[in-house]
């Protein structure tokens, strides 16, 4: 296949573990910790194997571990504060004040936001395909969260939705960030300083709540879900993230966000916590079609 193909592959993997992600974590979070001292664990826990795998290539192959230029560590810092630090902070407390029906409807309005970031930071040409490809995805996706659903247990829903709203804008400014970083280096060489500074950002948030676990109490199916966590839906996805990042424009891979909750549903039927519908059937239609649309790349384009 070619790199391109690797590369939208990649972008669905991701797609395929954040939406079982949500179910899993959900077991986990707060029933055994709150969501501060889950980001540190998970921030920390990621930290520690983004480092531990840099050493062990760079023994192996020195070559594909090159020196990070002094100039772009503050591109660096800004990429672990708007999509390490800041990202998962306002996300998980966001979710605490609103409902996750509206988290999850607001949290999809990235591609649509790194769209409008690319064309204003990036300057990059807004085609009518990719826009009708967002929107349609965008239907898709707040139909099939919306359907049967009502919005309960939002103590400040105003407050929550506005914290989601915000993680989505700073997740968006990510994609944007770390693309120059990609450009330049290899994936591995920069992604362990990001994950480094982003722990030490995350440290005074979540330390307080980490510390109060009673791990004694902590089944092991618990421990088995937050490794998946830490271990899949964290290291693993950012790597694949880094890798369709490298062939694919930053409003491709967003739109891929689209996804997660059709997943989710597919992943909430087999345990059999949701039903199948005509809705949910013709929502994952828009999804698909809108997703085909942005990533179906033009002649003589690198998109």
């Amino acid at each position: 296949m070619s790199k391109r193909a690797w590369a939208l592959v990649a972008a669905w993997c991701v797609a395929i573990i954040y939406g079982v992600t949500f179910t899993i974590a959900k077991d986990v979070m707060p029933k055994h910790i709150d969501a501060f001292g889950f980001i540190f664990l998970r921030v920390g826990g990621s930290m520690l194997l983004f480092w531990l795998t840099a050493i062990a290539i760079g023994f192996l192959q020195p070559t594909r571990i090159e020196k990070i230029e002094t100039k772009d560590f503050p591109r660096i810092i800004a990429a672990s504060f708007f999509g390490i630090a800041f990202n998962m902070l306002t996300f998980f407390k966001g979710l605490s004040y609103t409902s996750p029906i509206m988290g999850a409807v607001l949290m999809v309005t990235t591609p649509m936001i790194v769209l409008v970031l690319s064309a204003i930071i990036m300057k990059e040409r807004m085609e009518n395909r990719k826009v009708l490809g967002i929107l349609l995805g965008l239907a898709g996706t707040v139909t099939l969260i919306l359907y049967g659903k009502s919005v309960t247990n939002a103590p400040n829903a105003t407050l929550g939705n506005f914290l989601v709203f915000v993680n989505a804008v700073s997740y968006g400014f990510y994609l944007i960030i770390v693309k120059k970083l990609m450009d330049k280096y290899n994936a591995l060489s920069f992604v362990k300083w990001i994950y480094l500074f982003g722990f030490l950002m995350v440290i005074p948030f979540g330390w307080s709540e980490f510390q109060v676990v009673d791990w004694s109490s902590v089944p092991t199916s618990a421990f088995l879900k937050i490794g998946f966590v830490v271990i899949f839906s964290t290291f693993l996805t950012y790597l694949l993230n880094l890798l369709s990042m490298k062939e694919l424009k930053p409003t491709t891979v967003a739109v891929f966000i689209y996804l997660q909750p059709f997943f989710a549903t597919i992943f909430a039927i087999t345990l059999g916590k949701d039903e199948l519908s005509w809705v949910k059937a013709g929502s994952a239609l828009l999804i698909f079609v809108g997703v085909y649309l942005v990533t179906q790349k033009k002649v003589n384009s690198n998109q």
